[in-house]
């Protein structure tokens, strides 16, 4: 009896180092994503479904600049990443606040994107997500952008992750195209011997009610990272570090209308105006009254 109380102690005692060990492989793959990173932006349209015999393909889109990744969080089942892009004249760059990645283990709780900007609040069992990493990016602003859970993989010297989820048009189509609303979004987050890749094989999809879905043209997406030294991005680093209280308060405000757990719709405008433009001016600190810009737009 003593010895298979001891074999058992050790079978639960190897299972429980070599999960530890697996979630730290997933941690730091994750914190791979950090630092200062030269980035090409690579898109193309490859196949066209569409019946309208006048429809023209996007565009190949190859965009460039310097990006900084600084990690904001780091606890035992959450890491956050916020995204700064440096460009223009590198003595005197242009800082843009760009998007952040959470990543969850095991979290059960998702907002999952409809269309129309509306995201539909779903909870998972835990049998569903065990062992898995949710990413979920948000926009320049903290509003949801998509989400999605999937295992991290470390297996013939690759670390990788993958997931396929709906959301938002990207922001180089949704001021040109109107023939669609979701992006069927097929993400791979690789790391390589360079830095890392956001591999995407995506979907164009009309969505409406009571319809089925249709998919009108397929997308690559080629998004590659290449880490550089860390002094180069210094102009981004130091503006999060001036600015980060600030948006402490409004990923705060976020959280809580996150955490009614229900179906969340957002206007596009208040004021004629984008969240994003209210946030950014210079003006806007008091917490307060950053609380009541971004409530106003939460449709009830």
């Amino acid at each position: 009896m003593k010895r298979l109380l001891f074999i058992s102690l050790i079978h639960v005692a190897t299972i429980s180092i070599y999960g530890q060990s697996k979630k730290t492989k997933d941690k730091n793959a994750i914190k791979e994503m950090c630092g200062c990173f030269e980035v090409t932006f690579n898109f193309a349209e490859t196949f066209n479904y569409s019946k309208d015999t006048t429809y023209k393909p996007s565009k190949i889109k190859v965009s460039k600049g310097l990006e900084w990744a600084g990690l904001i969080e780091d606890s035992r089942n959450k890491i956050s990443i916020q995204h700064i892009l440096q460009v223009g004249n590198p003595t005197k760059p242009m800082i843009v606040k760009h998007w952040r990645q959470d990543w969850l283990y095991q979290n059960k709780i998702f907002y999952t994107y409809n269309g129309d900007n509306n995201w539909i609040f779903e909870q998972k069992s835990k049998k569903n997500v065990k062992k898995q990493w949710t990413q979920k990016v948000y926009q320049v602003d903290d509003s949801p952008r998509y989400e999605g859970s999937g295992t991290w993989v470390h297996v013939d010297g690759k670390s990788y992750w993958e997931n396929t989820t709906t959301a938002p048009l990207p922001r180089r189509e949704y001021t040109k195209r109107s023939d669609y609303n979701i992006t069927l979004r097929g993400n791979r987050q690789e790391i390589t011997d360079y830095g890392w890749v956001h591999d995407q094989n995506n979907s164009k999809i009309l969505r409406e009610t009571g319809k089925e879905d249709v998919i009108i043209a397929k997308e690559k997406g080629y998004n590659t990272y290449k880490k550089v030294p860390d002094n180069r991005c210094k102009a981004a680093s130091d503006w999060w570090f001036s600015h980060k209280n600030k948006w402490q308060l409004v990923r705060n405000k976020w959280d809580e209308i996150y955490g009614r757990n229900t179906n969340l719709t957002l206007r596009t405008k208040v004021d004629n105006k984008p969240l994003y433009k209210h946030l950014f001016s210079d003006k806007i600190t008091e917490k307060n009254k950053m609380n009541q810009i971004i409530e106003s737009f939460v449709k009830k």
